[in-house]
């Protein structure tokens, strides 16, 4: 199938795009278009209008945001998997590359435009609230911020108004000493069935803080605070693992598709959770 017709504007600046937007309350942004144009192509989503901001100088940028990062609206996928400082500041989105999408589509797609996706089996959304990242929304009206744990809302729905553009996010320096990720899907790099990212805190071998984050067994990407819960204020031992893991289970209510039942999707989130916990607790040093 093609695409319905459609309305393509070309916006030169964030301003353009912004008017654009306020302009056209049925249209919808063009970054990567991975997503975007496959959904159009079958008639899920008949955009009037598409306002295509490739070429608006200087938003793919990634850099220092005081002991932070701040990456653009436009990084493509490839580029963030690549750098150096998200190595650095940020190894748990380093890590997760590893499991998202594919060399070509990374090539194209940005990661604004898959956070605003909000595809509920991704994995970069998991990856922002267990990183506790900020979300920047900018339209005419002016600024906001929004918390990754308040911008993803379900399916396909996020915090951003029809009129806002995603333009920057935000990744707070390394607070946790220990990160992990892990997923299971049918493919490597398709969309998964079970995603889990941990971050803990570990401080005389007890731990401190944690964060415990799924996606793929529900309407978005989500903390899991019964499993936080069971590993906070003790040292992180065989015991405090399998609470934590059973904790998890509990806590999230999965679906069944052709690809696993829910019973499958929650005995993986016990599972990776368990794995990302002990994985992210070593390198606590």
């Amino acid at each position: 199938m093609k695409p319905a017709r459609f309305r393509y504007l070309r916006a030169a600046s964030v301003d353009d795009a912004l008017q654009a937007l306020a302009d056209n309350p049925d249209a919808h942004i063009l970054a990567g278009g991975q997503s975007l144009i496959a959904m159009m192509n079958l008639r899920l989503v008949k955009p009037a209008c598409l306002i295509d901001i490739n070429r608006i100088p200087d938003i793919g940028y990634i850099r220092e945001d005081g002991d932070g990062i701040a990456i653009g609206a436009l990084a493509r996928h490839n580029d963030v998997k690549h750098s150096p400082l998200i190595r650095e500041r940020c190894p748990l989105l380093t890590e997760a590359y590893e499991s998202i999408a594919h060399h070509t589509v990374r090539n194209r797609g940005t990661l604004g435009g898959n956070l605003c996706h909000a595809d509920p089996s991704s994995e970069a959304p998991a990856v922002m609230v267990a990183m506790g990242a900020t979300l920047v929304l900018q339209s005419l009206r002016g600024r906001r911020e929004v918390g990754a744990e308040d911008f993803f809302l379900g399916t396909y729905e996020t915090a951003r108004q029809q009129d806002e553009m995603l333009v920057e996010i935000r990744i707070p320096g390394r607070g946790a000493n220990g990160w992990a990720f892990a997923e299971i899907s049918n493919r490597h790099g398709d969309f998964a069935i079970a995603v889990v990212a941990t971050t803990v805190t570990l401080a005389n071998g007890r731990c401190e803080a944690a964060r415990v984050v799924a996606s793929g067994v529900g309407e978005h990407a989500a903390r899991l605070e019964p499993a936080e819960e069971a590993l906070v204020g003790g040292p992180i031992d065989d015991a405090r693992l399998d609470a934590a893991a059973s904790a998890a289970a509990g806590a999230v209510d999965p679906h069944s598709d052709s690809h696993a039942d829910a019973a499958y999707r929650r005995d993986a989130i016990a599972a990776l959770t368990k794995r990302t916990v002990r994985r992210a607790a070593g390198r606590c040093g």
